[in-house]
C-alpha cells in the first residue's frame, strides 16, 4: 500500500502543474462559446485550485494499475469512478454545468462513451504492440537467436 500511495504522489505532482493549463484552455472555450467575458477572483481561484486537484487526482490514479494483485477490470472500474467523481465534482463546482438530471445524465453518457473509446484505442495499440513483438520472438526463435 505504501508503494502505491508514494506512487500515486510521484504521478499527482507530476500532473499537477498541467491543471492551471487546463483552465486557461477551459476559459477560452467558455469565453469563446458561452459569452464569459469577466470572471470574479472567485472564480478564478476556485478553478486553478480545483483544476489543480483534478489534475494531482488523475495523474495519480494512474498508479492503480501498478498494484498487480488487483484484476485489470476492478481497476479499470476504480479508475474509471474516481475520475468521473472527480470531473463531476470539478465540473459542478466551477458552475460549468447546471446541477440536475438532464445536465448530469448528459455528463455521464459523455464521460463513459469517452473513457470506453479512449480504453479501446488502448487496447487496441497494446495489442498491435504485443503481436509485433511476438512476431519479432517468433522469428528470432526460428532463426536460432
Amino acid at each position: 500500500m505504501k508503494k502505491f500511495v508514494l506512487e500515486f504522489v510521484r504521478r499527482g505532482l507530476i500532473a499537477l502543474g498541467l491543471g492551471p493549463i487546463v483552465l486557461a484552455i477551459v476559459y477560452l472555450i467558455l469565453k469563446q462559446f458561452a459569452a464569459i467575458d469577466i470572471l470574479t477572483v472567485n472564480q478564478v481561484c476556485a478553478g486553478i485550485f480545483s483544476l489543480s486537484a483534478l489534475a494531482f487526482i488523475a495523474g495519480g490514479m494512474n498508479a492503480i494499475y501498478q498494484i498487480e494483485r488487483l484484476p485489470l477490470m476492478v481497476a479499470i472500474l476504480i479508475h474509471g469512478s474516481v475520475l468521473y467523481i472527480s470531473y463531476l465534482g470539478t465540473y459542478l463546482l466551477n458552475d460549468w454545468m447546471v446541477f440536475g438530471v438532464l445536465p448530469i445524465g448528459v455528463f455521464s453518457v459523455i464521460f463513459v462513451v469517452g473513457y470506453i473509446v479512449i480504453w479501446a484505442i488502448i487496447y487496441s495499440i497494446i495489442k498491435r504492440n504485443t503481436a509485433k513483438l511476438n512476431k519479432i520472438l517468433k522469428q528470432n526463435r526460428q532463426a536460432g537467436i
